[in-house]
């Protein structure tokens, strides 16, 4: 009876690996708790998005490679990342993030889009355009049997998206030069 039950537990076990492994949402709620907490109000310690540990966990190796060309430069060497703005709001002023949502979006071939939705500069007034949510789009793949992020896309103010993968190629050609 215990060995049946335990290849049961076994099965279903296995059943269940790939849906949690591959869950496409996962690598976006860690980046969207990280850039909640550092746009918070109550001071505490800025996380690094880019961390080496995340950099290995929570992002496409494509992605990793390109940042790591694009940290190639005495600007991102003292800052620790070759961005002056925070990539996720697209920004760098803004207020406490408020009503933040992850959801999965549509597959696009081997991508899976995830929607981040949020609302980051409500403290600045109570007009429409203070009030609205914000979207970033983020592209996720899978790795090695896990959800990883490949891109993240902001609005660029003309209908158009910008990526991230983009500008780390940009400044990795500069850094070339």
């Amino acid at each position: 009876m215990a060995r049946g039950a335990g290849l049961a537990l076994a099965a279903l076990l296995l059943a269940c690996a790939p849906a949690t492994a591959a869950d496409a949402t996962a690598p976006v709620d860690e980046v969207m708790e990280v850039t909640k907490a550092n746009w918070s109000e109550d001071g505490g310690d800025f996380e690094e998005l880019f961390s080496e540990d995340r950099l290995g966990r929570l992002y496409s190796r494509d992605f990793v490679a390109l940042f790591r060309a694009a940290s190639d430069n005495a600007f991102a060497r003292e800052a620790g990342t070759p961005f002056d703005y925070d990539v996720v709001v697209n920004a760098q002023d803004g207020c406490p993030l408020k009503d933040v949502s992850v959801a999965e979006g549509p597959r696009e071939g081997d991508v899976t889009v995830v929607l981040a939705r949020y609302r980051f500069t409500a403290c600045m007034g109570d007009t429409p355009e203070f009030q609205a949510f914000s979207e970033t789009r983020f592209e996720v793949v899978e790795e090695d049997g896990l959800a990883v992020i490949d891109d993240i896309r902001n609005e660029d103010g003309t209908g158009g998206t910008t990526s991230l993968k983009a500008e780390m190629k940009a400044i990795a050609a500069e850094n070339a030069n």
